[in-house]
């Protein structure tokens, strides 16, 4: 081993470096890009059965002081109206499929201060085609037919979604946001409705407007959520004046179609008219007999560093209580024929993917993306991947390694900085998910060197010097008029809640 003589301007983490360790320089930049909403899952069916209405996993999962720092969830938003009990034929669940279902845990987050959102896997049967909230991909071909809203059913759709709403505000449950459709592009055999993009945008222009913004004036309408991301659910949208006036959100998902793909390309349009991005479901390497490995977990680190890179401003995970998720189920598994317990899998504890997560929910969210290249070339599902974000008096810098060679990270920032932590994460043992590290610096400097390990998740979090923080003030955007929380969630006019906003660059205090 040898110690690397560093200029006393420059400062590495106490590390010692092998002869067997590169040099790798990154450059971060003031650019500025999408601000981040947040990260999430979803309380949905199956391994978070009985129906949402167990809380813990929300309570591990959500709030400043959990470990996690999830601020948003997903529900779904069944078809069956306010009291009734039905059990779809699609499925067989603990508790009553109905409304009642999540609003346990959507009561917890809410009071964490988090986002909840309800998407709709299907309207009531009674407005489609097939008569039923099921897709209709049965299994006798010969009885196959498409559930698809029905055009004379269109006007009921959003009045359906008041009525839900008006439940959940009864609950003491405000939602956040509502979707049009889970996966309008995939016929299936459970809870589904099917829309063309000309379909989607018949029915948010002509009658999205029956939307109670009113009675709801902070609630946001979310586009159709696709299977892949095809951007023609979301151009479609866009490119209407009309439709885009009542579109908030452009969402969809990640299945077959990687996040530097067709979201990227939804999200530029997005982007142009100031509407944020959002990834609302994905379910990453969910294996039937084991734990993810390490090497996939950094799989899931970078798919979640691409979507940032991609313009995202909320990523909301499958199911939050999984094996191959975020907290253990303790069930046991069938695996040709035979019963047994998946190793690791204990319920109602926090899994290496939850640690993977909060490197990105606990430190990125509210954070505004900002530029970063490399002497490694551009970040786009790379071997190496990085990142960078501002948020408040802090300059983040993610980078991720799922190579065999470590590396001498020499970090340039457009700004000084004073001080530091590392956060890093290199395997999937509890001791080595949970990292921290102090980042000492001797003076205040605007390159440094940090140590960056094999097959390593990292977080660099960099304290700006005072100078640099005064120097902001003039790079901050013009102010468009809104008020925004302290999420950075865009407020719609109207009455406040009590609280703190932020108004040209300013906090302000609401006491009505």
């Amino acid at each position: 081993m040898k110690t690397r003589k560093i200029l006393s301007f420059l400062f590495t983490l106490t590390v010692s470096c092998s002869v067997q360790s590169k040099t790798l320089t990154i450059m971060v930049n003031d650019t500025r890009y999408q601000r981040v909403t947040g990260f999430g899952a979803a309380c949905c069916d199956g391994a978070m059965c009985p129906y949402g209405t167990d809380t813990q996993p929300v309570r591990l999962l959500y709030g400043p002081k959990s470990k996690i720092g999830l601020n948003i969830m997903r529900m779904e938003i069944s078809p069956n109206f306010e009291g009734d009990i039905i059990v779809p034929e699609w499925g067989n669940y603990d508790s009553p499929y109905d409304w009642q279902g999540s609003v346990p845990s959507a009561k917890y987050v809410k009071q964490q201060g988090g986002i909840v959102f309800g998407t709709p896997w299907s309207p009531p049967g009674e407005y489609k085609t097939n008569g039923s909230a099921s897709g209709g991909k049965t299994g006798d071909v010969s009885t196959r037919q498409e559930g698809r809203l029905r055009e004379d059913c269109y006007d009921k759709f959003f009045p359906w979604i008041n009525q839900f709403l008006t439940y959940m505000k009864s609950k003491g449950v405000l939602v956040d946001a509502v979707s049009i459709q889970n996966e309008p592009d995939w016929w299936v055999n459970y809870s589904g409705c099917l829309y063309t993009p000309e379909q989607q945008l018949k029915l948010v222009k002509n009658y999205a407007h029956m939307l109670d913004r009113k009675k709801f004036p902070n609630v946001r309408l979310i586009s159709a959520e696709p299977l892949g991301f095809d951007p023609k659910y979301s151009n479609m949208l866009l490119n209407d004046a009309t439709a885009r006036e009542q579109i908030d959100i452009i969402a969809g998902h990640l299945y077959g179609h990687p996040p530097l793909g067709n979201m990227k390309s939804s999200s530029a349009l997005a982007a142009k008219y100031n509407k944020e991005v959002w990834m609302t479901e994905h379910s990453s390497t969910d294996h039937i007999d084991h734990l993810p490995t390490w090497h996939e977990q950094l799989l899931f680190a970078e798919e979640l560093n691409e979507c940032m890179l991609s313009g995202c401003t909320g990523y909301i995970y499958w199911y939050m209580r999984a094996h191959w998720a975020f907290v253990g189920t303790g069930e046991a598994v069938e695996l040709d024929g035979k019963k047994f317990t998946v190793p690791g899998n204990v319920k109602n504890k926090l899994l290496p993917r939850a640690f993977v997560m909060s490197h990105f929910s606990k430190h990125v969210t509210g954070s505004t993306r900002v530029g970063v290249k490399s002497t490694a070339g551009e970040s786009t599902e790379a071997p190496i991947e990085y990142s960078a974000y501002t948020k408040g008096d802090s300059i983040i810098v993610m980078a991720i390694d799922t190579t065999t060679t470590a590396y001498d990270l020499k970090i340039k920032l457009p700004f000084k900085v004073q001080s530091g932590t590392h956060l890093l994460s290199t395997g999937n043992e509890t001791a080595n998910l949970c990292q921290n590290n102090p980042i000492t610096i001797n003076e205040p400097t605007q390159e440094l060197i940090v140590s960056m390990p094999a097959r390593s998740l990292n977080t660099y979090i960099f304290m700006m010097a005072p100078t640099a923080i005064r120097n902001l003030t003039p790079t901050l955007p013009k102010s468009d008029g809104a008020i925004y929380n302290l999420s950075g969630r865009k407020m719609v006019n109207g009455k406040l809640p009590k609280g703190i906003y932020i108004e040209n660059g300013k906090k302000i205090y609401m006491n009505r």
